[in-house]
């Protein structure tokens, strides 16, 4: 039994903060409901759906115009509400966002909302949580962080030497292409975005778009022989992964070919160990000569850019798509320790020396999000509504000592504390839920909150999203 639960015993919170509302912070807020929580869910926006909510009058959404999924709907909607059937397997930002509208007002989690309240201090004070946010303090028996991490962005470090003449922005910033027409592009990352950006300056960009980076990444296409590429990541999650790697390795290469193909750097390591990008249209490009690969900036010269291998460019625009720095603003150290990546949460979800403080969605996972933060929020909530009981501290540590250990000799030292393997977590969660739940049976002492005075606090399981 933990002594913390001990100390607590008994005591059990009544009021909830969600600091977020993208959809790591609806869905904890939905399963906080769920359990009969008293939940207000805290957002500096000026609507629900965090990243996808590309208008958010918050200014701080990375969408950009021509965003779509790039995990299939089929693998990324919530359990507890499926996306319309006749939507396209790869949905709009526009569309996610508008899900995730829905999923908040199908279950209660809307009315939740204080929207455009940004949360600037969390601090502990006795046996509350004190929550600083729209410059009003109020007492939270629990905290859970939702406020993502793809807000921050990352740029290079330290700078390339020299100085550039041209036009620089972080991929966070871009919108739209007409940013690129008639202009000299150079484009650096190999994400996701970095892919995308490039094939969308392609169109307009005064020659061939130029596509920059130091370590190369397998590119998979969003459909494998016909079908949605990550529609078969379920039936291989039962093998290890090393076995997983070796299977989906050879489909890919036997579907595309490798990334040297098409002149991109080789990978640094094997499939599902780095994060793969996802994209049809990159490999077009690139085929097609309007797109073309550049080894890793090596210094900056007015208007020339030079590489590490001895070539150089003249370009007019730099898009640095060079990823997100994790931060979370209004917690101290004290929680946070020197860097918010490598803190170590019991099942990515619990604070180690104090549970009422929780995370959803401060993870890495190897797919995608929506599902993982859904079980990871259930979690949360079976543990503030007091029917799951933690194991012991000691059992908690030694648990995350040895995932961090994993990933490490999976991932290597790239965010290892914060990495999940996305069918076997999303499978692993709720057998945690179970095992809370005996451990409970078992006389593990577990946070005890009053009865829910609601007439009826579970909505509709039916609901399903709409058009």
């Amino acid at each position: 039994m933990s002594a913390l639960d001990e100390g607590r015993a008994g005591m059990g919170p009544t009021r909830v903060a969600v600091v977020g509302a993208g959809a790591a912070g609806l869905a904890a807020a939905k399963a906080l409901l769920d359990e009969g929580l008293d939940v207000t869910v805290l957002e500096r926006g000026s609507r629900p759906g965090g990243l996808w909510a590309g208008d958010d009058a918050g200014g701080d959404s990375p969408a950009y115009d021509s965003l779509h999924l790039n995990t299939s709907k089929g693998r990324t909607e919530f359990a507890d509400f499926p996306m319309p059937a006749r939507w396209p397997d790869y949905p709009s930002a526009a569309r996610v966002a508008r899900y995730l509208a829905s999923y908040a007002d199908a279950f209660g989690v809307t009315g939740r909302l204080r929207l455009g309240t940004e949360v600037t201090a969390v601090r502990r004070a006795g046996a509350v949580w004190e929550v600083t946010a729209g410059g009003a303090t109020e007492p939270y028996d629990a905290v859970v962080v939702a406020n993502g991490h793809n807000r921050d962005p990352k740029w290079p470090s330290p700078a390339y030497p020299g100085s550039f003449d041209g036009t620089q922005l972080h991929a966070h910033a871009y919108r739209s292409p007409e940013v690129f027409a008639g202009r000299r592009v150079l484009v650096v990352g190999m994400g996701n975005s970095a892919m995308d950006l490039a094939v969308d300056a392609s169109y307009v960009s005064a020659g061939p778009v130029l596509l920059s980076a130091r370590r190369g990444t397998h590119v998979v296409p969003k459909y494998l022989f016909g079908r949605p590429a990550d529609a078969t990541g379920g039936a291989l999650a039962v093998l290890p992964w090393r076995i997983r790697q070796t299977v989906a390795q050879a489909a890919l290469r036997l579907a595309v070919g490798t990334p040297e193909r098409y002149g991109l750097p080789r990978p640094s390591g094997g499939l599902f160990q780095d994060h793969p990008t996802i994209s049809d249209t990159i490999l077009h490009r690139l085929t097609h000569g309007e797109v073309v690969a550049r080894p890793g900036v090596e210094r900056l010269d007015g208007r020339r850019v030079v590489f590490s291998d001895g070539t150089a460019d003249d370009v007019d625009v730099i898009v640095w798509a060079t990823g997100y720095r994790v931060t979370v603003p209004f917690l101290g150290p004290e929680w946070l320790g020197d860097d918010p990546e490598a803190l170590p949460l019991y099942q990515r979800v619990f604070h180690l020396d104090e549970p009422t403080l929780a995370f959803v969605g401060l993870m890495q996972s190897t797919g995608a999000a929506l599902p993982v933060v859904e079980a990871q929020g259930k979690l949360a909530a079976a543990y503030l509504a007091g029917r799951y009981a933690l194991p012991s501290p000691e059992d908690q540590r030694a648990s995350v000592a040895r995932a961090h250990a994993a990933a490490v000799r999976r991932w290597g030292r790239s965010r290892p504390m914060m990495r999940v393997d996305f069918d076997r977590y999303v499978a692993a969660l709720p057998r945690e839920v179970r095992a809370g739940v005996r451990r409970a049976a078992r006389g593990a002492a577990v946070l005890t909150p009053p009865p829910d005075p609601r007439p009826n606090p579970h909505p509709d399981p039916k609901a399903q999203a709409p058009a």
